[in-house]
């Protein structure tokens, strides 16, 4: 049987509750001091760079996903992981959870599989990124230069 909302408008009374599919994921700034690690994805057009980004996985926590992702991707390991917030990204159904880690050890070692280039950007010498009011990954950055203000 399916179930009704309660709450519903007269128009929506009959209408079953649908929850869409949603995948979460996670995208992280990560920082070293002045400098944020920037990465150009292979499906980027030339030169513009992003921060690292992907999917938590079944019964992963959205913190051991950051970690995974940013190892698999860029080679490098993160500590001091703290939220910063999420958005809704339809394509195709994301959840993205924003996050600012700081970097712990490593060299940068692009995956060449998803990332073909990352490097870490004195931040008064930015490439192109995502623009304002599009992406959370533009946030991040944002919120990044005015704390260090």
């Amino acid at each position: 049987t399916p179930l009704y909302s309660s709450a519903a408008s007269d128009v929506y009374k009959r209408q079953p509750l649908v929850y869409p599919k949603i995948s979460p994921c996670i995208i992280t700034l990560i920082h070293k001091d002045k400098s944020i690690l920037l990465a150009h994805n292979k499906n980027f057009p030339v030169n513009l760079y992003s921060t690292i980004a992907g999917f938590i996985e079944a019964g992963e926590s959205a913190e051991a996903c950051l970690k995974r992702e940013v190892k698999e991707e860029v080679g490098i390991e993160v500590h001091n992981i703290k939220y910063f917030q999420s958005q809704s990204w339809p394509f195709p159904g994301q959840l993205m959870l924003g996050y600012f880690a700081e970097y712990k050890s490593g060299e940068i070692t692009p995956d060449n599989d998803e990332i073909d280039d990352a490097q870490w950007f004195e931040v008064d010498n930015l490439p192109n990124t995502p623009p304002p009011g599009v992406s959370i990954s533009r946030d991040l950055i944002q919120h990044f230069l005015k704390r260090l203000k």
